[in-house]
């Protein structure tokens, strides 16, 4: 059976196409720097806003139509596998990403879970042998259920803990059978409301002896994929503890789990942060922690996760300039944490909305490659720190200076000249360069 009628393999046709399924700009055989952009881009489709989505907002029913909707339970969680394999092949995607309620319904028992989950893996394995499409990671949806309400590995219930810790541990079984690059670790209600009913302490020692428990049990069954925590403040708790890069890390560092763990990046969580995405990106790369990418995008002028499919070529390209920086994302990828619009319900919107991210990031991994051979921002960043590279500013970086000194050396300076920052101008020629890759396209 066919899921997506009429709908042939999505090929690259260059930027004049005026084929709506065709990319204009991602051509996974283009080598940028010696790497296909498949290679280097590592794209991945993300099971729940594709495949389970229904279209619902904070004021609305759903609205999607989907060829799999006449059918329920576990007929509809095995359709939805064979529509998904469909939808890789045609978009020619070489990953794909799930939580394990995406794939297989939960039971009234978890036994029952357990059985439903194994049943729907076996069929992935079975498709997955004959696909180019392979699982970059998978994860344990912990924060939807009723359960759920005060935590996971933070709850004050010991039971929803040990509830929390069978669910991972099926998730990290699933995740060896399955080959998975990696395995995904996000709190989605691992903080708190009001302190006046939580032991902070507790809650955060209970969340650092989880992980441990969850390296030991990956070590046990011998899968080796990379551990990622995805970082997300606010929604759907005030205070939450993963709520960026930088409070993550500080979480990694004092419970020793820097070794084992880096952040799957999500844009849309950059911003609720009240970061840009390429500031997460850079404090992780920074600190050797940067693993994996959730593509998307918010709307500045919603308060809340809108996870829109990414089509800002400015953030596109200052994603990628931290990508390739970081040598590029090792058994990480981009996987579109994203979903088509309420009003966009048709299932070959799902189409149009992966080619238009694909393009974007595409067009940003060119710019960024010829901004870094250019070192556009490289030369203009050493000019301006150029201070730190000679005299008292070298000895400060050398740690051959103190207090003492540096008072002498004030008070030998007659004045203090700075230096411009240019913001302006580097944004002209980001703008410069985005344009030239434009021309440079449709020619």
């Amino acid at each position: 059976m066919s899921y997506f009628n009429g709908i042939s393999k999505i090929q690259f046709e260059g930027s004049t196409s005026t084929n709506p399924f065709a990319f204009k700009h991602y051509n996974p055989e283009e080598k940028i720097a010696g790497k296909t952009m498949e290679e280097t881009l590592r794209f991945a489709v993300a099971y729940w806003h594709t495949f389970t989505f229904e279209g619902t907002d904070p004021f609305g029913a759903g609205s999607m139509l989907r060829p799999w909707d006449h059918l329920t339970g576990m007929d509809q969680a095995k359709a939805r596998v064979e529509a998904a394999f469909e939808f890789f092949e045609k978009l020619n995607v070489p990953y794909f990403c799930f939580h394990d309620v995406d794939i297989a319904p939960e039971g009234n028992t978890l036994a029952e879970t357990y059985r439903n989950l194994d049943e729907i893996v076996a069929m992935l394995k079975e498709y997955i042998k004959t696909s180019k499409t392979k699982l970059l990671w998978n994860t344990a949806n912990n924060f939807t259920h009723p359960r759920w309400l005060h935590g996971a590995a933070t709850s004050p219930n010991a039971d929803v803990f040990a509830y929390a810790a069978a669910k991972v541990k099926k998730g990290l079984e699933i995740a060896k059978e399955l080959d998975a690059e990696n395995y995904v670790f996000w709190g989605g209600r691992e903080g708190y409301e009001t302190l006046l009913n939580t032991d902070m302490k507790l809650e955060l020692d209970n969340l650092g002896r989880f992980f441990h428990m969850a390296v030991d049990y990956a070590k046990e069954i011998g899968f080796t994929g990379q551990f990622l925590i995805e970082p997300k403040p606010k929604e759907p708790t005030k205070h939450q503890y993963d709520f960026d890069v930088a409070t993550g890390l500080a979480f990694l560092q004092k419970y020793d789990l820097t070794d084992h763990f880096k952040f799957n990046i999500e844009a849309n969580h950059a911003t609720l942060a009240g970061h840009t995405f390429e500031h997460e990106l850079r404090t992780a790369r920074i600190n050797g922690m940067l693993g994996s990418v959730d593509a998307n995008q918010g709307d500045m002028l919603l308060g809340w996760d809108t996870d829109e499919f990414p089509t800002d070529l400015y953030s596109t390209t200052l994603a990628m300039y931290e990508i390739l920086l970081n040598g590029g994302l090792g058994s990480g990828g981009l996987n579109f944490d994203a979903k088509v619009r309420r009003g966009s319900f048709e299932a070959e919107d799902l189409f149009h909305a992966h080619i238009a991210g694909m393009d974007s990031f595409a067009i940003g991994l060119k710019v960024a490659q010829r901004l870094i051979e250019d070192q556009v921002f490289e030369k203009f960043i050493a000019e301006r720190y150029e201070s730190f590279s000679k005299g008292i500013g070298l000895d400060v970086v050398e740690g051959r200076t103190d207090f003492h000194q540096l008072e002498q050396h004030a008070f030998s300076l007659k004045e203090i000249k700075n230096t411009s920052g240019r913001y302006e101008r580097l944004r002209a020629i980001l703008n410069q360069y985005l344009l030239e890759a434009e021309v440079v396209s449709v020619r």
